[in-house]
């Protein structure tokens, strides 16, 4: 069975499942959620935990499954913990993992606890994952986005008696508080717990939350992609800075710009081919939340606007490697720069148009 990490809680309020698998690439909701499942778990007597880190082809499964079958003299119930890094646990690791998700019906003396990056669709339908949802509790984490962040922000705050003014002030105030841990959940804890340390239950102002909350937002192209779709110029601004000022290279945030741009084009081309715009997403392999953003972009994307985009995106590609280029600024982040608003206004205008 699949159940929602907001629904969690509950689930475990109303008793345990002998077998639970957490997926997701947010290190912060996956280590509360297993904080959760072992809380309830000691709650109910199972004293004794041991955890396996499963590290390459050539792990020894036969530890974990001996580990199933054993109880030491000082505990009747045990926590089995099994950590896969690489969401991969290899042709010997898959028959372990089918044999211990069988062996979990009705056993009320070892809860097994799987944990696993982010997988993908083809992993989630294979043979040992299956096993594992069918015959216990999966929990799919996915991370925080942007638009929801300032109201995870309120709700965390709320939880240890503190929140920001209410209307527009308020909005204001959890907005930069977003801005400032974007892409870095585990920074954002920890700044709310600051808060909580700093200043009493009650409400915080626009001032404190200024001075206490550090600028330690995250940034990956791949959400800079989504953002320059969206239209969202300032962010866009904001990410870029905060990219270069990571230290990320000039080359991999073009190729993301560059491979939307040709993305556009290509779909671009097939609609003018004759193709529905759902088979043309299809086919270019455009799909989740991007394909929502390019269904928008499209439906206001002339011909000519492509091919202007996608000739920047050609000249920028030679400034990032080096090369001049006339009437271009010389600086690789500047460029890189002009082609992602370039890109950004042309989303923004489909979006007022929209």
């Amino acid at each position: 069975m699949h159940i929602a990490l907001n629904q969690l809680a509950a689930h475990l309020h109303k008793g345990l499942r002998p077998l639970y698998t957490l997926h997701g690439d947010e290190p912060l909701l996956q280590q509360e959620a297993a904080d959760a499942i072992r809380a309830q778990a000691r709650a109910q007597g199972y004293t004794e935990r041991s955890s396996f880190a499963v590290a390459g082809a050539h792990f020894d499964w036969s530890a974990v499954l001996a580990a199933g079958g054993s109880l030491s003299l000082f505990a009747d119930k045990q926590i089995i913990e099994i950590r896969i890094p690489s969401g991969k646990p290899g042709k010997d690791g898959s028959a372990a993992l089918q044999q211990i998700a069988q062996a979990a019906a009705g056993n009320d003396s070892t809860l097994t606890l799987v944990l696993l990056p982010r997988l993908d669709k083809a992993t989630k339908t294979g043979a040992w994952f299956s096993a594992l949802e069918n015959n216990g509790a999966t929990v799919q984490i996915d991370p925080i986005d942007r638009a929801a962040l300032p109201q995870w922000i309120a709700q965390r705050l709320a939880a240890q008696g503190q929140r920001v003014a209410a209307g527009e002030e308020g909005q204001r105030t959890l907005t930069f508080f977003a801005d400032r841990v974007e892409g870095n959940l585990l920074a954002a804890h920890q700044e709310i717990q600051k808060l909580a340390l700093l200043h009493p239950p009650g409400e915080l102002g626009w001032a404190q939350v200024e001075a206490a909350v550090l600028n330690v937002a995250r940034y990956d192209v791949f959400k800079l992609s989504e953002a320059v779709l969206a239209g969202q110029l300032l962010r866009v601004q904001r990410m870029l800075d905060g990219l270069q000022a990571e230290g990320e290279a000039a080359v991999l945030v073009h190729w993301a710009l560059a491979e939307d741009i040709r993305g556009l084009k290509r779909v671009k081309d097939a609609m003018n081919a004759g193709r529905p715009l759902p088979m043309a997403l299809r086919e270019n392999r455009v799909w989740g939340a991007k394909e929502r953003l390019y269904e928008r972009v499209l439906a206001h994307l002339t011909d000519a606007s492509a091919a202007r985009l996608l000739q920047s995106a050609h000249l920028v590609d030679g400034i990032v490697k080096g090369l001049k280029v006339p009437d271009w600024p010389q600086d690789p982040w500047q460029a890189l720069q002009r082609l992602a608003l370039q890109l950004g206004r042309a989303s923004a205008g489909a979006a007022r148009r929209g």
